[in-house]
């Protein structure tokens, strides 16, 4: 498989690519560590340095195939990690958090999103997620925007899921650090508010007889009372 460095990692391996040969079962947190024992300047970059699989990002836990590009990403936009990603791995709500550190916020607040195991009047086996990624991303942006014109909240970060998601997996956490909690948890209910409202994410409901894909989650919330209309 292909290894690709940029920036000071490209540096510190010295050249932008290399093919490696990996064992089956091999995760990209294997990869980036015997990466790092090879090339002992990359080793503290390790905290800091996010992993892209075929251009998407993924967790340490993410098991490589035969074919794969690892890209190993050093902190971007003036040292940091994106704060808005759609992606196939399992979302870490603590690596979430960690993009939204501060230390002149006093309170941070995380809601996860997860599958639930009934909806409409259903019992509900799984959900399938797609989006239109890179639109999205521009539209946690705006919302990002939205909660800093409003509340003057600088510390936001979204990160959704796509692909077949399980009851009890998480499709979506959104975390918010400000000075105080009260416009914390504000900012937080807002996000995922205007997510359901203008993000291009779509979902489809797996039952025990079939599956449906659902139209507007926003016009639904505010059928059952759960958002104003």
């Amino acid at each position: 498989m292909t290894v690709r460095y940029f920036a000071g990692l490209r540096e510190a391996a010295g050249s932008s690519r290399e093919e490696r040969t990996t064992l089956e079962g091999t995760t990209a947190g294997d990869l980036f560590a015997a990466i790092a024992a090879d090339h002992p300047r990359i080793a503290p970059m390790q905290g800091s340095t996010m992993l892209m699989v075929n251009r998407a990002y993924v967790q340490s836990d993410h098991v490589l195939h035969d074919g794969d590009e690892l890209a190993l990403i050093p902190p971007v936009s003036g040292g940091n990690a994106p704060r808005f990603v759609v992606q196939d791995a399992q979302i870490d709500p603590r690596a979430v958090e960690a993009l939204i550190d501060d230390p002149a916020t006093g309170a941070v607040v995380t809601f996860i999103g997860r599958v639930r195991d009934h909806a409409r009047g259903q019992g509900v086996s799984a959900l399938d997620y797609e989006a239109y990624p890179e639109a999205a991303t521009d539209m946690m942006a705006v919302i990002a925007g939205e909660i800093r014109d409003r509340w003057g909240i600088e510390q936001v970060a979204i990160v959704h899921r796509t692909g077949l998601l399980l009851v009890g997996e998480a499709s979506v956490v959104i975390c918010v650090a400000s000075p105080h909690r009260s416009e914390a948890f504000a900012a937080c209910q807002y996000a995922i508010e205007r997510l359901k409202e203008i993000v291009p994410v779509w979902k489809k409901e797996h039952y025990a007889d079939g599956a449906t894909w659902i139209g507007s989650e926003a016009d639904y919330q505010r059928e059952i009372g759960k958002l104003p209309r």
